[in-house]
C-alpha cells in the first residue's frame, strides 16, 4: 500500500522539492514558527515512510534529500480520490464541472494533451513494428 502524507509532511517535503539537499536547521531556518523537534519528527516520520533519506554528515547535522518527486505524490493522491469514487473518472469530472471547477478551456487543455498521447503511442507502435 503506497504511504499517505499529511499536510505537514508535503508542506517539509516542499522544501526538499525546492531546495534540493537539506539539514532539519535549515528547514527550520525557513520555517520559524515551528519548532526544531517538531520539523524533526516530521522529516523521521518521512524517512520512515521512504520519502526522505539521509545523504550524509556534517558535523551532528544528518543532511536528507527526498526519495519521491512531487509528480509521484500527486499521481498518488489521484489514485487514492478515484478510488474513494469507484475509480471512474467521469464521477469526478462531473462534480468538477456542476462545481464550476472545470471549464472548457480545461477540456481543450486535457483534448490537446490526450491527443500528443495518442500521437507518441503511435510513433512507439510504428518504430517497433
Amino acid at each position: 500500500m503506497a504511504a499517505t502524507y499529511a499536510p505537514a509532511e508535503l508542506e517539509i517535503l516542499e522544501h526538499f522539492w525546492k531546495r534540493g539537499r537539506l539539514a532539519i536547521r535549515e528547514i527550520q531556518e525557513s520555517s520559524p514558527q515551528t519548532p526544531y523537534t517538531s520539523i524533526q519528527t516530521i522529516v523521521y516520520r518521512l524517512e520512515e515512510k521512504g520519502a526522505v533519506r539521509r545523504v550524509r554528515k556534517i558535523g551532528n547535522a544528518h543532511i536528507f534529500e527526498a526519495c519521491v518527486s512531487r509528480q509521484e505524490i500527486k499521481g498518488r493522491f489521484i489514485d487514492d480520490l478515484l478510488n474513494l469514487f469507484g475509480g471512474r473518472t467521469q464521477t469526478v469530472m462531473a462534480h468538477l464541472v456542476e462545481s464550476g471547477r472545470l471549464t472548457r478551456d480545461d477540456i481543450r487543455e486535457t483534448e490537446r494533451l490526450m491527443a500528443e498521447l495518442e500521437q507518441k503511442e503511435r510513433k512507439t507502435k510504428g518504430a517497433k513494428a
